[in-house]
Protein backbone atom coordinates (compact mmCIF):
# COMPACT_ATOMS: atom_id res chain seq x y z
CA UNK A 1 0.00 0.00 0.00
CA UNK A 2 1.72 3.30 -1.07
CA UNK A 3 2.04 5.76 1.91
CA UNK A 4 1.21 9.18 1.05
CA UNK A 5 2.43 12.72 3.15
CA UNK A 6 0.30 15.46 2.56
CA UNK A 7 1.47 18.86 3.55
CA UNK A 8 -1.29 21.50 3.86
CA UNK A 9 -3.92 18.76 4.59
CA UNK A 10 -5.84 21.43 6.66
CA UNK A 11 -6.55 23.39 3.84
CA UNK A 12 -9.01 23.54 0.98
CA UNK A 13 -7.32 21.60 -1.63
CA UNK A 14 -5.28 19.87 0.91
CA UNK A 15 -8.38 18.24 2.69
CA UNK A 16 -9.83 17.20 -0.22
CA UNK A 17 -6.40 15.19 -1.87
CA UNK A 18 -6.01 13.55 1.45
CA UNK A 19 -9.79 12.69 1.36
CA UNK A 20 -9.05 11.37 -2.21
CA UNK A 21 -6.45 9.50 -1.58
CA UNK A 22 -8.06 7.51 1.33
CA UNK A 23 -10.95 6.61 -1.19
CA UNK A 24 -8.51 5.42 -3.45
CA UNK A 25 -6.61 2.90 -0.81
CA UNK A 26 -3.97 5.13 0.37
CA UNK A 27 -1.98 5.22 3.65
CA UNK A 28 -2.36 9.35 4.33
CA UNK A 29 -0.40 10.73 6.44
CA UNK A 30 -1.09 14.56 7.16
CA UNK A 31 1.58 17.13 8.31
CA UNK A 32 0.38 19.70 10.34
CA UNK A 33 1.74 22.41 12.25
CA UNK A 34 1.56 22.83 16.18
CA UNK A 35 -0.40 26.10 15.54
CA UNK A 36 -2.07 25.07 12.45
CA UNK A 37 -6.36 26.68 12.71
CA UNK A 38 -7.47 23.47 11.00
CA UNK A 39 -7.86 21.50 14.07
CA UNK A 40 -11.11 20.60 12.86
CA UNK A 41 -10.42 18.95 9.79
CA UNK A 42 -7.03 17.36 11.37
CA UNK A 43 -9.53 15.78 13.58
CA UNK A 44 -12.11 15.00 10.24
CA UNK A 45 -9.03 13.52 8.95
CA UNK A 46 -8.14 11.18 11.12
CA UNK A 47 -11.37 9.82 11.64
CA UNK A 48 -11.42 9.14 8.21
CA UNK A 49 -8.13 6.93 8.47
CA UNK A 50 -5.32 9.47 8.05
CA UNK A 51 -2.79 9.55 10.11
CA UNK A 52 -1.90 13.14 11.77
CA UNK A 53 1.53 13.94 12.28
CA UNK A 54 2.49 17.60 13.80
CA UNK A 55 5.93 19.29 12.24
CA UNK A 56 6.62 21.94 9.71
CA UNK A 57 8.15 22.02 5.87
CA UNK A 58 11.16 23.01 7.61
CA UNK A 59 11.17 20.49 10.52
CA UNK A 60 9.01 17.41 9.41
CA UNK A 61 10.86 15.03 11.37
CA UNK A 62 9.30 11.46 11.45
CA UNK A 63 6.28 12.47 9.08
CA UNK A 64 8.61 11.28 6.42
CA UNK A 65 9.26 7.47 7.69
CA UNK A 66 8.41 5.11 5.72
CA UNK A 67 6.54 7.79 3.24
CA UNK A 68 6.58 7.01 -0.98
CA UNK A 69 5.61 9.84 -2.19
CA UNK A 70 4.64 13.88 -0.77
CA UNK A 71 2.09 15.50 -1.55
CA UNK A 72 2.04 19.63 -1.27
CA UNK A 73 -0.84 21.58 -1.33
CA UNK A 74 0.72 24.42 0.83
CA UNK A 75 0.34 28.24 0.12
CA UNK A 76 2.15 31.50 1.17
CA UNK A 77 4.57 33.75 -0.17
CA UNK A 78 8.38 32.65 -1.52
CA UNK A 79 9.38 31.85 2.11
CA UNK A 80 6.86 28.70 2.19
CA UNK A 81 6.39 28.38 -1.78
CA UNK A 82 9.99 28.33 -2.61
CA UNK A 83 12.40 27.70 0.98
CA UNK A 84 9.77 25.80 2.60
CA UNK A 85 9.07 23.36 -0.15
CA UNK A 86 12.72 23.05 -1.14
CA UNK A 87 13.39 22.56 2.51
CA UNK A 88 10.34 19.45 2.43
CA UNK A 89 12.22 18.34 -1.02
CA UNK A 90 16.04 17.97 0.95
CA UNK A 91 14.41 16.19 3.89
CA UNK A 92 12.31 13.99 1.28
CA UNK A 93 15.70 13.06 -0.64
CA UNK A 94 17.32 12.05 3.16
CA UNK A 95 14.16 9.78 3.94
CA UNK A 96 14.02 8.21 0.22
CA UNK A 97 10.90 9.11 -0.79
CA UNK A 98 10.70 8.63 -4.31
CA UNK A 99 8.58 11.52 -5.34
CA UNK A 100 7.10 14.77 -4.63
CA UNK A 101 4.13 16.61 -6.21
CA UNK A 102 4.88 20.39 -5.19
CA UNK A 103 1.63 22.89 -4.63
CA UNK A 104 1.74 24.24 -8.47
CA UNK A 105 -2.03 23.81 -8.97
CA UNK A 106 -2.57 26.43 -11.43
CA UNK A 107 -2.36 27.56 -15.45
CA UNK A 108 0.54 26.55 -17.14
CA UNK A 109 3.06 28.30 -15.20
CA UNK A 110 6.27 27.06 -17.27
CA UNK A 111 4.68 28.81 -20.31
CA UNK A 112 4.68 32.16 -18.45
CA UNK A 113 7.52 34.57 -18.19
CA UNK A 114 9.14 36.23 -15.24
CA UNK A 115 6.44 38.79 -14.19
CA UNK A 116 4.02 37.48 -16.01
CA UNK A 117 2.32 36.24 -12.34
CA UNK A 118 3.87 36.95 -9.04
CA UNK A 119 2.78 34.21 -7.78
CA UNK A 120 3.73 31.46 -10.32
CA UNK A 121 6.94 33.52 -10.33
CA UNK A 122 7.30 31.72 -6.97
CA UNK A 123 6.63 28.15 -8.06
CA UNK A 124 9.18 28.08 -11.41
CA UNK A 125 11.58 29.57 -8.77
CA UNK A 126 10.93 26.58 -6.35
CA UNK A 127 10.81 24.53 -9.60
CA UNK A 128 14.67 25.94 -10.10
CA UNK A 129 15.74 24.83 -6.56
CA UNK A 130 14.64 21.43 -7.06
CA UNK A 131 16.45 20.65 -10.04
CA UNK A 132 18.81 18.10 -9.48
CA UNK A 133 17.03 16.50 -6.36
CA UNK A 134 16.52 12.28 -5.95
CA UNK A 135 13.27 12.76 -6.09
CA UNK A 136 11.22 12.82 -8.86
CA UNK A 137 8.40 16.28 -9.23
CA UNK A 138 5.66 15.94 -11.06
CA UNK A 139 3.51 18.63 -11.22
CA UNK A 140 -0.69 18.89 -11.53
CA UNK A 141 -1.86 21.62 -13.10
CA UNK A 142 -5.49 22.12 -13.37
CA UNK A 143 -6.12 25.30 -14.92
CA UNK A 144 -8.53 27.86 -12.69
CA UNK A 145 -10.93 26.36 -10.21
CA UNK A 146 -14.31 26.68 -10.76
CA UNK A 147 -14.61 27.99 -7.19
CA UNK A 148 -12.18 31.12 -7.83
CA UNK A 149 -13.57 32.31 -10.90
CA UNK A 150 -16.66 32.89 -9.76
CA UNK A 151 -15.84 34.21 -6.74
CA UNK A 152 -16.05 37.83 -6.10
CA UNK A 153 -12.46 38.93 -6.29
CA UNK A 154 -11.87 37.69 -9.76
CA UNK A 155 -14.33 40.43 -10.57
CA UNK A 156 -15.88 38.28 -13.62
CA UNK A 157 -19.05 36.96 -11.99
CA UNK A 158 -21.71 39.30 -10.06
CA UNK A 159 -24.46 37.30 -8.61
CA UNK A 160 -25.96 40.44 -6.80
CA UNK A 161 -25.57 42.96 -10.52
CA UNK A 162 -26.42 39.55 -12.17
CA UNK A 163 -23.45 40.79 -14.51
CA UNK A 164 -20.82 38.88 -16.11
CA UNK A 165 -17.74 40.95 -17.12
CA UNK A 166 -14.84 39.91 -19.48
CA UNK A 167 -11.04 41.25 -20.73
CA UNK A 168 -10.22 40.08 -24.14
CA UNK A 169 -12.44 38.37 -27.62
CA UNK A 170 -13.50 36.14 -25.19
CA UNK A 171 -13.60 33.35 -28.16
CA UNK A 172 -9.68 32.11 -26.06
CA UNK A 173 -10.39 28.67 -24.43
CA UNK A 174 -9.45 28.72 -20.93
CA UNK A 175 -9.37 25.63 -18.91
CA UNK A 176 -11.50 25.18 -15.66
CA UNK A 177 -11.32 22.09 -13.08
CA UNK A 178 -13.18 22.62 -9.78
CA UNK A 179 -11.22 21.60 -6.35
CA UNK A 180 -12.75 18.18 -5.54
CA UNK A 181 -11.99 17.30 -9.11
CA UNK A 182 -8.32 18.43 -8.87
CA UNK A 183 -7.87 16.88 -5.90
CA UNK A 184 -9.26 13.15 -7.20
CA UNK A 185 -6.61 13.84 -10.70
CA UNK A 186 -3.62 14.51 -7.74
CA UNK A 187 -4.43 11.45 -5.58
CA UNK A 188 -4.52 9.68 -9.12
CA UNK A 189 -1.35 10.91 -9.98
CA UNK A 190 0.06 10.15 -6.64
CA UNK A 191 -0.91 6.46 -6.73
CA UNK A 192 0.26 6.29 -10.61
CA UNK A 193 3.90 4.79 -10.26
CA UNK A 194 4.84 5.26 -14.35
CA UNK A 195 4.07 8.95 -14.65
CA UNK A 196 6.75 11.56 -15.09
CA UNK A 197 6.39 15.35 -16.20
CA UNK A 198 3.71 17.87 -15.55
CA UNK A 199 0.21 16.30 -15.76
CA UNK A 200 -2.28 18.82 -16.97
CA UNK A 201 -5.96 18.32 -16.56
CA UNK A 202 -8.97 19.99 -16.91
CA UNK A 203 -12.96 19.74 -16.05
CA UNK A 204 -14.15 22.04 -18.61
CA UNK A 205 -12.34 24.06 -21.40
CA UNK A 206 -14.30 26.92 -21.94
CA UNK A 207 -14.22 30.31 -23.81
CA UNK A 208 -14.93 33.76 -21.63
CA UNK A 209 -18.40 33.47 -23.68
CA UNK A 210 -18.64 30.23 -23.21
CA UNK A 211 -18.36 30.14 -19.45
CA UNK A 212 -21.29 32.83 -19.58
CA UNK A 213 -23.57 30.62 -21.11
CA UNK A 214 -23.15 28.08 -18.47
CA UNK A 215 -22.95 29.65 -15.69
CA UNK A 216 -26.40 30.91 -17.39
CA UNK A 217 -27.22 27.57 -18.48
CA UNK A 218 -26.77 25.99 -15.32
CA UNK A 219 -27.98 28.34 -12.83
CA UNK A 220 -31.24 29.48 -14.73
CA UNK A 221 -30.37 33.31 -13.72
CA UNK A 222 -29.44 35.81 -16.48
CA UNK A 223 -26.20 37.32 -16.25
CA UNK A 224 -25.59 40.32 -18.44
CA UNK A 225 -22.59 40.08 -20.98
CA UNK A 226 -20.10 43.10 -20.44
CA UNK A 227 -16.41 43.65 -22.04
CA UNK A 228 -14.05 45.35 -19.97
CA UNK A 229 -11.74 45.51 -23.57
CA UNK A 230 -9.04 43.66 -25.10
CA UNK A 231 -6.29 41.73 -23.70
CA UNK A 232 -3.74 45.07 -24.29
CA UNK A 233 -6.04 46.89 -21.98
CA UNK A 234 -5.87 44.16 -19.42
CA UNK A 235 -2.12 44.34 -19.44
CA UNK A 236 -2.72 48.70 -18.38
CA UNK A 237 -4.68 48.00 -16.00
CA UNK A 238 -2.15 45.26 -14.90
CA UNK A 239 0.19 47.78 -14.23
CA UNK A 240 -2.08 50.62 -13.43
CA UNK A 241 -3.21 48.21 -10.65
CA UNK A 242 0.55 47.84 -9.36
CA UNK A 243 1.79 51.28 -9.05
CA UNK A 244 -0.92 51.78 -6.70
CA UNK A 245 -0.82 48.61 -4.77
CA UNK A 246 0.13 47.92 -1.33
CA UNK A 247 0.85 44.31 -2.64
CA UNK A 248 0.48 41.64 -4.86
CA UNK A 249 -3.08 40.55 -3.98
CA UNK A 250 -4.03 43.90 -5.65
CA UNK A 251 -3.46 43.04 -8.91
CA UNK A 252 -2.15 39.17 -8.95
CA UNK A 253 -6.17 38.23 -10.02
CA UNK A 254 -6.03 40.25 -13.34
CA UNK A 255 -2.69 38.14 -14.33
CA UNK A 256 -4.50 35.26 -13.61
CA UNK A 257 -7.40 36.17 -15.93
CA UNK A 258 -4.54 37.89 -18.66
CA UNK A 259 -2.32 34.39 -18.56
CA UNK A 260 -6.28 32.42 -19.27
CA UNK A 261 -7.58 35.32 -22.12
CA UNK A 262 -4.55 35.33 -23.95
CA UNK A 263 -3.68 31.70 -23.97
CA UNK A 264 -0.11 32.09 -23.06
CA UNK A 265 -0.86 29.80 -20.17
CA UNK A 266 -3.12 27.28 -22.06
CA UNK A 267 -2.96 23.96 -20.81
CA UNK A 268 -1.59 21.64 -23.94
CA UNK A 269 -1.92 18.73 -24.45
CA UNK A 270 -4.60 17.35 -21.86
CA UNK A 271 -4.18 13.79 -19.48
CA UNK A 272 -7.73 13.70 -18.63
CA UNK A 273 -7.31 10.47 -20.57
CA UNK A 274 -5.07 8.47 -18.08
CA UNK A 275 -7.39 8.51 -15.67
CA UNK A 276 -10.78 7.23 -17.47
CA UNK A 277 -12.61 6.60 -13.96
CA UNK A 278 -12.21 10.13 -12.81
CA UNK A 279 -15.18 12.30 -14.40
CA UNK A 280 -15.24 15.79 -13.64
CA UNK A 281 -17.58 18.65 -13.21
CA UNK A 282 -18.36 21.02 -15.91
CA UNK A 283 -18.87 24.52 -15.63
CA UNK A 284 -22.60 24.07 -16.39
CA UNK A 285 -23.24 21.42 -13.50
CA UNK A 286 -21.11 23.46 -10.88
CA UNK A 287 -23.83 26.10 -11.68
CA UNK A 288 -26.40 23.95 -11.00
CA UNK A 289 -25.31 22.87 -8.00
CA UNK A 290 -24.07 26.76 -6.81
CA UNK A 291 -27.64 27.95 -7.06
CA UNK A 292 -29.24 24.83 -6.25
Amino acid sequence: MTKVLVAGATGMLGSEIAASLLRRGAQVRALVRPESAGAETARTLKERGAEIVQGTLERPDRALDGVDVVVSAVQGGPDVVVDGQLALLRAAEKAGVSRLIPSDFAVDLFRLDDGDNVFLDDRRKAHEAFAGAGVQVTSVLNGAFHEVMTAPFLEIVDWEKGTFSYWGDGDEPCDFTTVADTAAYTAAVALDADVSGPVRVAGDVLSMKEFHAALERGSGRSLALRRLGGTEELAAEIERRKAAAAGPTDYVALQYIWAMVTGKAKLRPLDNGRYPDIRPTGMAEFARRFAS
